[in-house]
């Protein structure tokens, strides 16, 4: 197998038995609109139910936890403005835990509900979406595709015609693939983004499917007669088994049935599969114009480098201006960013960082600025500037709920022992609402998070004050401006809570709209280099400069708790005006004797340009 290394020079190089090649890492796979975007993630089943008449039913509800389709008896679908962790009556007769039939609810979130919540996205400022899988499948997350030619029947407004449709095809065979309502509906959706200049990406999971996946459905209908049956990592038949045979799922889950492997490459015929839905999505009929705009790849490092670079060869050969993003938390991220290979990665080792620093405190100004710049030196400007900065998202605590659970590390950043106890950290994790101070804190986070190198990421409700702990409490239904929702007063654990109203946050939301604003209309905050300015460990600062050739910010952090009187002068900016201006505070800055002084106060940042 070859390994990456990541050269001073900012290239990678594939070390094989015959010596070392060079794979560059220039960040000429990086389209320049992925330098300019404020993205926006969207988990499609809980941000809006815009039509009821396509809700799911309970014979298609399913959970990679659990092995067959169906829901409990008495299932219905969760009305969408309830307190989280109330339970109906068919829940309580689930069982006692929460966490046990919580996976099962359905709110009936829609492709609709994306549509009619574009310009609220492009008021916000929003310039880039990303969309949680789409594809057909039977659970929430949609990570285990029935098929993956095909969006959800649920999400389109004609479930039971585009069952008819998908009856009609052979799956195997893209010449009879043809195209549902919820299809069309998605094409909608990409033409209605395009047209406020919002790029769509969308999820793609190569490495396992579900039970439901149609190939996966011929073997365990025809066993060892299925020409499915080399697709799958099957690994014995035998009448001891619940299908008659057994087969590995992915870590460990058999929900979720892994793909085979070819070194470290796909099995053929499921590459050309996945090689025939990547064309059929970002050129529908040919028309790589109103395809989507590229791809995050869950489980990136599941996958061999091979596979990785003949896929990408064709997603770059299908549209040059795609972006693709891999998800990887760890240092593997310096393996798998090359031209050939991914553009940017989800920045999980940026948010260990700035959780650090900024919401935990257990990291010093210094260091912090020190783990920024080993993470900038391992790639090249340009990719660094269209890294996909995320704080929170599906796989992790809303970032509310961090800053409440200030004591606790990020997610990504536990071992495994601490992993191991995440049920009994969730039995004494505050899930209560922030408090005036731990919003102030938020609104901090997001300043840096705006404001540093990189492309920031809204997890859907962030800049609506949503709370909530991990998976599953990180996917409640979106809260929205034009619903009245039910107290929060129940408690995964029974325990006493206070009654927290759930509300939208007008004022979040003006927050976030307000630094896309001033990042949008900054080149030096969205193309800018990076130069340090001061780190004051005892006052807990951090200042810094971005700047082109043409305009600067000066950016000062104060997660402190004084005031901080902050000087600057033509030795931190060349050619520095007699007047510059505070973009958060909307206050002018004038020199005496080229000198700046501004007093920071606590809890607080500002952004400083001409």
């Amino acid at each position: 197998m070859a390994t990456l290394t990541l050269k001073s020079t900012g290239a990678a190089s594939a070390e094989t038995d015959g010596g070392s090649v060079e794979r560059p890492q220039t960040g000429a796979n990086i389209p320049e609109w992925a330098k300019d975007a404020v993205w926006y993630q969207i988990f499609p089943e809980r941000f809006r139910n815009a039509d009821p008449d396509n809700d799911p039913v309970p014979e298609r509800i399913g959970d990679p936890h659990s092995w067959d389709l169906g829901a409990p008896e008495g299932w219905e679908i969760s009305p969408w403005t309830g307190d989280w962790y109330q339970r109906a009556d068919w829940e309580q007769r689930v069982g006692t835990d929460f966490y046990d039939f919580v996976f099962t609810r359905r709110y009936g979130g829609d492709l609709q509900g994306v549509i009619d919540k574009l310009d609220y996205l492009d008021t916000l400022g929003v310039t880039a979406i990303y969309l949680n899988p789409v594809f057909d499948a039977v659970s929430l997350h949609k990570y285990d595709a029935s098929h993956f030619h095909h969006i959800d029947r649920h999400f389109g407004p004609d479930p039971e015609g585009d069952i008819e449709i998908m009856e009609q095809e052979n799956p195997s065979d893209p010449d009879t693939w043809q195209w549902t309502s919820a299809d069309k509906l998605f094409l909608e959706l990409l033409d209605e983004a395009r047209k406020r200049d919002i790029r769509v990406i969308i999820d793609g999971v190569w490495n396992h499917v579900g039970r439901d996946f149609w190939a996966f459905r011929d073997i365990r209908e025809h066993g060892r007669d299925s020409e499915f049956l080399d697709w799958f990592k099957i690994t014995d038949f035998g009448d001891e088994y619940e299908d008659g045979f057994d087969y590995e799922g992915w870590w460990g889950y058999m929900g979720l049935p892994e793909f085979a492997e070819d070194g470290e490459n796909l099995h053929p015929e499921v590459k050309q599969h996945i090689f025939d839905v990547t064309k059929r999505w970002m050129a529908p009929d040919g028309d790589a114009g109103s395809g989507i705009d590229g791809w995050r790849l869950d489980m990136a490092t599941e996958l061999g480098k091979e596979f990785w670079e003949e896929w990408h060869e064709l997603v770059y050969d299908l549209n040059p201006e795609a972006l693709t993003i891999a998800e990887i938390w760890g240092d593997e991220a310096r393996d798998f960013i090359a031209d050939d290979l991914f553009g940017v990665v989800m920045n999980y080792r940026w948010a260990y960082a700035t959780h650090a620093f900024l919401i935990q405190q257990s990291m010093t100004a210094s260091e912090f600025a020190d783990r920024l710049a080993d993470l900038r030196n391992d790639f090249d400007e340009r990719t660094n500037m269209a890294m996909q900065n995320i704080l929170d998202g599906h796989d992790t605590e809303r970032l509310a709920s961090m800053i409440v659970n200030d004591e606790y590390a990020y997610k990504g950043g536990m071992d495994d022992e601490e992993q191991s106890k995440i049920r009994d950290i969730y039995n004494t994790y505050e899930v209560r609402a922030p408090d005036d101070e731990e919003k102030k804190r938020h609104r901090l986070v997001a300043l840096f998070q705006f404001a540093y190198t990189g492309a920031p990421m809204i997890y859907y409700g962030t800049e609506a004050g949503m709370w909530g702990a991990d998976d599953p409490d990180d996917r409640k239904p979106m809260v929205w401006p034009d619903m009245e929702y039910d107290d929060e007063i129940n408690h995964p654990y029974s325990r006493q809570r206070p009654r927290d109203s759930v509300a939208f946050d007008h004022d979040m939301y003006s927050w976030y709209a307000k630094l896309a604003g001033i990042r949008g209309k900054r080149d030096a905050l969205r193309t800018g280099r990076f130069r340090l300015i001061k780190a004051d460990d005892d006052a807990r600062v951090l200042a810094f400069k971005r700047y082109t050739d043409d305009d600067f910010a000066i950016v000062v952090i104060n997660r402190g708790s004084e005031t901080y009187s902050f000087d600057f002068s033509s030795g931190d900016v060349t050619d520095l005006p007699r007047r510059v201006f505070d973009r958060v505070s909307g206050k002018r800055i004038i020199s005496r004797q080229n000198k700046f002084n501004v007093d920071v106060p606590p809890v607080s940042g500002m952004i400083i340009t001409p």
